[in-house]
């Protein structure tokens, strides 16, 4: 499940709040389109749609944008979504993935490849940044959902590879083939997640001084602000 960065320390200020709002919702919402367009309608048959109203949820997405959203996979029959991945690099050298979710993947490759070199990076092959960076499946509960003691045990028990519990959420780590067969299992004891995710999880981290943050920071942003891109992950170190 898609809609959001996956880069930390980035903090929106609060006259953007409204419009983040609606960019998330927008992504989500396509989300849920194509998770219902490619399965089942019904969530409790498709776990990707499964996942994609639970994130919903998570963001506080009115009930009534994600049945339209349902609904709009049965009406807009002609638009058919791709998810496509591209690899490049940023400021400093710096691995940069990004997911996109995109019924143009000439357009949305041209405004990619523009603003990586905008920003004085560049586009990649597939492969060219992705061997800095492990694929796993990352599944998030709430820490009111369940103590990290118990937590522990029911990842062991569902076969996930690691548990972390951190300050406000439990990060539970799957192979990336095996999150909805272990989701599968954490169900049974949990109804609220958080999100349920393929992530790309840098290997290294490269520290930035502080310009180069703030560079990177504001490409990283412009990237978030196109309505194709669903994820971006980078091994840069932009963390306060």
């Amino acid at each position: 499940m898609a809609g959001h960065s996956h880069w930390a320390g980035i903090k929106h200020k609060k006259g953007k709040a409204d419009k983040q709002r609606s960019k998330i919702f927008s992504k989500l919402s396509r989300e849920i389109t194509v998770a219902a367009k490619l399965g089942d309608k019904n969530p409790d048959m498709n776990s990707r749609l499964r996942s994609a109203i639970q994130a919903a949820r998570s963001a506080n997405m009115p009930k009534e944008n994600m049945k339209r959203a349902i609904d709009k996979s049965s009406i807009n029959t002609e638009s058919n979504f791709e998810n496509i991945r591209y690899e490049g690099f940023g400021p400093n050298k710096t691995a940069i993935i990004v997911e996109a979710l995109t019924d143009n993947k000439n357009r949305t490759a041209s405004i990619i490849r523009t603003l990586f070199q905008k920003n004085g990076g560049g586009l990649g092959t597939q492969g060219s940044a992705s061997h800095n960076f492990q694929k796993l499946g990352v599944i998030k509960i709430d820490k009111k959902e369940i103590n990290d003691d118990e937590v522990f045990e029911l990842a062991i028990e569902s076969g996930a590879n690691e548990c972390l519990s951190k300050d406000k959420f439990h990060e539970i780590q799957t192979d990336s083939n095996e999150i909805y067969k272990v989701k599968k299992k954490l169900e049974k004891k949990i109804h609220n997640f958080l999100s349920t995710e393929i992530e790309w999880m840098p290997i290294n981290k490269v520290n930035l001084n502080e310009d180069a943050k703030q560079n990177m920071t504001k490409f990283l942003e412009q990237l978030e602000d196109e309505e194709d891109v669903q994820n971006i992950f980078t091994n840069a170190l932009i963390e306060n």
